[in-house]
């Protein structure tokens, strides 16, 4: 029997990104940031803007607010926070 482990690299890859605005940079080394989706409602198919806050990591503290940001899941860093920071897309 072979066994078929992944790489870390590979692991590193499926991880979900999202992208967001950052709304909060009040705490430190944390941000917070409204991804928004658009969902079709099921029986009536009207089509409906839904956003979801995120805590982000950023280590540096460069994000600021209105900051169009991509983050990426990762380990649980601490109560909320499930996500990092890896590039800021336009300020």
């Amino acid at each position: 029997m072979s066994e078929t482990t992944a790489t870390p690299a590979a692991v590193r890859a499926r991880r979900k990104e999202l992208v967001g605005i950052v709304t909060s940079n009040k705490m430190q080394k944390t941000i917070v940031v409204r991804v928004d989706r658009l969902v079709r409602h099921r029986t009536y198919l009207k089509t409906l803007r839904l956003a979801t806050s995120f805590k982000v990591h950023d280590e540096q503290n460069t994000a600021k607010i209105g900051d169009r940001v991509r983050i990426a899941e990762t380990r649980p860093l601490s109560k909320d926070k499930r996500w990092r920071l890896v590039e800021i897309l336009s300020s």
